[in-house]
Formats: C-alpha cells, sequence, structure tokens
C-alpha cells in the first residue's frame, strides 16, 4: 500500500512541477508570493477584519480559540514529523526543483496545510458566510507546494486530515475554556 502511494505521489510531483516549469516567470512570482501568505501573513489580515467586522469583544475568543488549535497542530505536526522523517520531494526526484524556502527538513505531514486548515475552520465557524473563502487559501497552498517541490500530494491530503482534527480537538477543548473565560472576562463575547 505504501509503495503504491509513493508511485502516485511521484507521478503527481513530476506533473506538477512540469506544469508549474511552463508557466511565465511573472506568474511563478505571483505563485510564490500567494503561496508565502500561508507563513501567517494571511491570518493577521483576517484578524484585522475580524476586528473591524465584529469589534474587538467578540474578536478576541476567536482568535484564542484559533492559537489554541495552533497550539494542537504545532503539538501533533512536531510529533509526527519527527518520528516520520519523509524526505521532501525534491530531495528525491531529481527532475524537482525546491522552489520555496523551507521552514525544516522533512515532508509528511504538510504542516502549512494543517495549521492553515485549523485556523480556517476555526474562524469558519464563527463566520461560516466566508466558509468557502477561508477554506480556498489552504487547500490551494497545500496543492501548490506541491507543485513547488516541498510536498508530496499524500502529505497535503494528510495534513488536511490532520488540520480537520486538530480544529475538532480544539473546539471541544473551547467550549469548556470559554465558560471559565466568560465568568472571569464578562467584557468579552463568548
Amino acid at each position: 500500500m505504501l509503495k503504491k502511494i509513493q508511485n502516485i505521489d511521484e507521478r503527481v510531483s513530476h506533473s506538477w512541477t512540469g506544469a508549474y516549469g511552463r508557466f511565465s516567470e511573472k506568474t511563478k512570482r505571483f505563485l510564490r508570493c500567494y503561496v508565502r501568505l500561508g507563513d501567517g501573513y494571511f491570518w493577521i489580515v483576517v484578524a484585522l477584519v475580524l476586528l473591524a467586522h465584529l469589534g474587538w469583544q467578540a474578536t478576541v475568543p476567536i482568535v484564542l480559540n484559533a492559537c489554541l488549535a495552533f497550539a494542537i497542530v504545532v503539538a501533533l505536526y512536531e510529533l509526527i514529523k519527527l518520528n516520520v522523517k519523509r524526505p521532501r520531494p525534491f530531495s528525491v526526484l531529481p527532475s524537482v526543483k525546491q522552489e520555496l524556502p523551507l521552514m525544516d527538513l522533512y515532508s509528511f505531514p504538510s504542516g502549512h496545510t494543517m495549521n492553515n486548515l485549523a485556523v480556517a475552520t476555526t474562524v469558519m465557524m464563527a463566520m461560516p458566510y466566508y466558509c468557502w473563502f477561508l477554506l480556498l487559501f489552504p487547500l490551494s497552498w497545500g496543492l501548490l507546494r506541491v507543485a513547488f517541490g516541498l510536498h508530496w500530494l499524500s502529505d497535503v491530503i494528510f495534513g488536511i486530515i490532520f488540520g480537520i482534527l486538530c480544529f475538532t480537538v480544539a473546539h471541544f477543548t473551547w467550549i469548556p475554556v470559554s465558560g471559565i473565560l466568560a465568568e472571569r472576562l464578562p467584557m468579552l463575547v463568548f
């Protein structure tokens, strides 16, 4: 089974990095900048939009819940990544080039996908009418990281699964925590 997954991953990496290579330099620059938004910059803008749209009393609980999801992602991510130690596509396949700087050495799972999806889902729960918009970014960033030679497709798929899992754990942890915070900080909207 793992061999089949690796074969599919290799075919997808060859295909997607090849397709990326045919883009103009201007398009490549745009896509690299777009993917870098997933390094956390996008969520600063989202927090500012939430602040302007909902006010600080409603935004602070959303941000705290997102921080809890992020903390759970980091714990699970480190646990898995440091135990699996899967090499990145560009280090295995000679035809695949690294298009962005790395944040760590290993490929599995996609931490960008995990983190961004967990935070997006947290914000989405507070503002469901932005659902499609909030999910579009983490999913497209994860898939583009495959085209950039940084991840295998299965890394991104498992990043999606683990990101949703981390959101779920954070959400059910947040419910009792928010009740305690509501008692101690009645000026916030929980």
